[in-house]
């Protein structure tokens, strides 16, 4: 028997070493990601090659099936004029559709298995595998990479990347997107904290945007909280050593929370929280959520990018293709430059919003901090788009300012909100008739060359971005700003109204853009006064888009009007 068996074992063996010989044979390699950024950005330094025997984990996205069937099926569960309106899939539902072919899975993994990868682990929908390998192993396996440490970033991240291109067999073409933990360097947030106003007089006024002046400014009264009794959720999600203290959200519903129903503190934490000193960011993102969405359970996300070789918002797309209940409204602070990603990258990421539309998932995005952006190239300027932000499956949140600092009143462009027009997406059905509107009536309008008027248009919507408290690391910070606080703000808002559909029974709002545009605004502020910064050359003078009446890509439709954005969510 025990002779038997060897003789299986060397048959395997000598299986898979044809097998791997097959799909090597001969020259041909394909490169997934031909047009992937790989510069060391500004701010990260090598620390040399890394060691061989090290081990780091790489994810392989496999080719997925059905993915126009999947757009029809995001088409009929959020158009409300759709029979299938809120009729959301499970996430078993999507596995089924999307699930690589077996000849998908078989390939992949014998290729990996007659390499001597044995470390992996799948996701139910099947579609990423997530392998741990030697240094050694992933640049015999992946053509031309070469693995190196690099440190930068506000908290000195460690990270390995290769500085090269990595190739495939030509066997792998069709059923491999692309290797994720080679290239993609995280994002530093562009939070800032901003001076203090200076305005004359002192009646009437506020000293920084607290819960209460989002209150007061969108109409929420003192009863408009969670219940504590529906299966209602929110998160939002944390990257880049970006962590949030227990005891600052303590602090800060102690100093601010007094006037409104909530809860002090997070219900789960998907992920590690690092031991560090808490971040302003992820400080703002849990305080904001938890007090617009006032008394809801709330999650965070951590992937704080510790894996050597990973990537931590890949990691974050994982844990969604891997959970059968997740909550309703997500909103996420994180962006990078368009152009700075590979085409493959981004289309399967967007594949990867459309799986959580489907799902019935509302996902919020911070539309950016850069205005419209710029960017030269060939000696020309242009605008610079940023992702997710520009994904046409998500609602993109940019960023407003109060028309006078201290008053609690009308709201105008925060001139760092980003907008603008993807480079990648077509502009899609849902907004083709208010973004052709604007285009024909703004008077402002930079030149044609430096933005692709046929793109998704974005943001959405947005929210106060300018002069909020922060507690973080047990300090009050004033005056922090970026459409990182208008994007949990938004998305607590949509987490109450989500709240009475729930009570009521109706199923939670789901991807929300196919409504919000049917709507044409009804529930929001319009903000009609402003532009946002951009190039500063001699054809657009730092000035990028300006608001008008009705959709624009600075603040979209405009900011919540509670009471009245309620009223037309509820129904159907």
């Amino acid at each position: 028997m025990t002779a038997d068996l060897q003789k299986g074992r060397m048959g395997l063996r000598a299986w898979l070493l044809w097998f791997l010989a097959l799909i090597l044979s001969g020259k041909c390699s394909y490169s997934p990601e031909p047009d992937q950024q790989r510069t060391i950005p500004p701010g990260w330094v090598s620390l040399g090659r890394a060691d061989p025997e090290e081990k780091l984990s790489l994810t392989f996205a496999l080719r997925q099936q059905n993915l126009e069937r999947l757009s029809e099926l995001v088409q009929a569960v959020s158009d409300p004029s759709s029979p299938h309106y809120g009729k959301y899939l499970t996430l078993e539902d999507v596995a089924e559709l999307v699930r690589p072919s077996p000849l998908t899975l078989l390939t992949v993994q014998k290729w990996l298995l007659a390499a001597g990868v044995w470390s992996c682990h799948s996701v139910t929908t099947q579609d990423f595998l997530t392998c741990w390998l030697s240094v050694r192993q992933a640049e015999l396996l992946l053509s031309g990479a070469e693995f190196h440490h690099y440190v930068g970033g506000p908290a000195k991240t460690h990270v390995v990347r290769s500085p090269h291109s990595y190739q495939l067999p030509q066997g792998l073409a069709p059923h491999v997107d692309f290797v994720g933990g080679l290239h993609r360097f995280p994002p530093t947030s562009s939070l800032r904290q901003r001076p203090e106003p200076q305005v004359a007089g002192h009646m009437g006024l506020h000293l920084g945007v607290t819960p209460s002046v989002i209150r007061e400014r969108y109409n929420l009264s003192a009863q408009d909280v969670g219940s504590g009794t529906s299966n209602n959720s929110q998160a939002c999600a944390q990257f880049l050593e970006q962590y949030f203290h227990g005891s600052d959200l303590a602090e800060f519903m102690h100093l601010f929370g007094s006037n409104f129903a909530h809860q002090a503190s997070v219900a789960r934490v998907i992920g590690q929280q690092g031991r560090g000193r808490a971040g302003i960011e992820a400080s703002l993102d849990v305080q904001y959520l938890m007090s617009a969405g006032a008394n809801i359970s709330t999650w965070v996300y951590s992937s704080p990018g510790r894996h050597e070789g990973q990537e931590p918002f890949l990691q974050w797309l994982l844990l969604l293709s891997n959970e059968s209940v997740l909550p309703h409204v997500h909103t996420v602070s994180y962006g990078d430059d368009e152009d700075s990603l590979s085409s493959t990258y981004i289309q399967r990421v967007n594949t990867e919003f459309m799986k959580a539309a489907a799902r019935g998932l509302t996902l919020l995005f911070a539309s950016g901090d850069s205005g419209a952006g710029c960017w030269s190239t060939s000696g020309r300027h242009k605008f610079r788009p940023s992702f997710p932000a520009s994904s046409p499956y998500v609602t993109t949140v940019g960023g407003t300012s109060f028309q006078n600092p201290f008053l609690v009143t009308n709201e105008i462009v925060d001139f760092i909100s980003g907008g603008g027009f993807s480079n990648v997406f077509p502009r899609p059905s849902y907004q083709e008739e208010a973004v052709a509107q604007f285009l024909s009536s703004s008077p402002h309008l930079p030149p044609s060359s430096y933005y692709n008027a046929s793109g998704r248009a974005y943001p959405d919507v947005a929210a106060l971005s300018d002069g909020y408290w922060v507690v973080s690391n047990s300090v009050p910070i004033p005056w922090v700003s970026g459409t990182s606080a208008s994007t949990p703000v938004f998305g607590g808002l949509l987490s109450l109204i989500n709240e009475h559909r729930i009570l009521s029974g109706r199923p939670p709002l789901g991807f929300l853009n196919p409504r919000l545009y049917q709507q044409h605004g009804e529930g929001l502020f319009d903000v009609t006064h402003g532009c946002h910064e951009s190039c500063l050359n001699e054809e657009v003078e730092g000035q990028g888009f300006c608001s008008g009446p009705g959709w624009d890509p600075v603040t979209g439709w405009g900011t919540p009007n509670f009471p009245a954005l309620l009223k037309i969510l509820l129904n159907p």
